[in-house]
């Protein structure tokens, strides 16, 4: 593992910008903002035979709260925080670089060394969580055998709008686009096995749990052509990854946070 800035040769950081799966960087100005900000941190994992490419790369924001949209951490107005007084690291993309290990899990790796790394070097931090997108969404609402007439309705609503949807409707719809997102994060499975959306099987399979969910986090074009804007944080609490990840893998249970427990049961 080692720490991308803007020292790193201008070969590597190239391919970081050309291999950005999650969030698209455009250019080099807004690849600074990524790597060369005191309050950003880029990792990235590489093999003994391949020095000059990375096989894996993580980007984090150190923050003192918990997000609730992917601009707020893009953004380059935003307002730069001392490292020293952040509470919780932020892992907000993920990008594999290589097709040919594409199902190679050595996302397990890197984020489990990256929080060591940040815990030596940040004492103060706190949590460590994702702003992570939800892929699947979309893709399982065309397939879903049976919706509700609520639902069908809502969803019919969502695909009528742009992406700049106004407060007016947000406010009408949230209650229903959150009662989705719940019922497919938790209840939506893959026919092989395990949550239908692939980013929370890698989270939850790492031990993460599902802490947070953020309507209207993303209003690029990826981000509602994959979920209407919906993106989620998982929180990977140091104490109980381990009992989490073993729950996940023998008995497919999948850990929330008590507020999405209620939510969840209540609907």
């Amino acid at each position: 593992m080692e720490v991308i800035n803007w020292s790193t040769p201008a070969a590597i950081l190239e391919k970081i910008i050309a291999y950005e799966a999650v969030h698209e960087i455009k250019g080099w100005d807004d690849l600074r903002l990524r790597v060369a900000e005191k309050d950003r941190r880029l990792y990235g994992f590489f093999h003994a035979s391949m020095r000059s490419e990375p096989l894996i790369f993580v980007e984090v924001a150190l923050t003192d709260h918990t997000p609730t949209t992917i601009e707020s951490i893009l953004s380059g107005e935003r307002e730069r925080l001392d490292p020293n007084e952040a509470t919780t690291a932020v892992f907000y993309s993920i990008s594999n670089c290589q097709a040919g290990l594409r199902g190679i899990s050595f996302g397990n790796f890197l984020i489990k060394q990256v929080v060591e790394e940040l815990k030596r070097e940040l004492p103060n931090l706190k949590r460590f969580i994702t702003m992570s997108p939800v892929p699947g969404l979309r893709k399982w609402v065309d397939t879903a055998p049976e919706l509700d007439e609520n639902t069908t309705t809502l969803i019919h609503a969502l695909n009528e709008q742009d992406r700049d949807m106004s407060e007016e409707f947000k406010n009408q719809n949230s209650t229903q686009l959150n009662r989705l997102a719940i019922q497919y994060l938790l209840d939506a499975k893959h026919k092989k096995g395990g949550p239908f959306d692939p980013v929370s099987r890698f989270h939850l399979g790492n031990g993460a749990h599902l802490e947070q969910i953020n309507l209207w986090a993303n209003s690029s074009e990826k981000g509602i052509a994959d979920s209407w804007g919906i993106m989620v944080n998982y929180e990977y609490d140091l104490k109980s990854i381990e009992k989490n990840h073993e729950a996940f893998l023998s008995e497919g249970k999948i850990k929330s946070s008590t507020t999405i427990k209620k939510l969840h049961k209540k609907h």
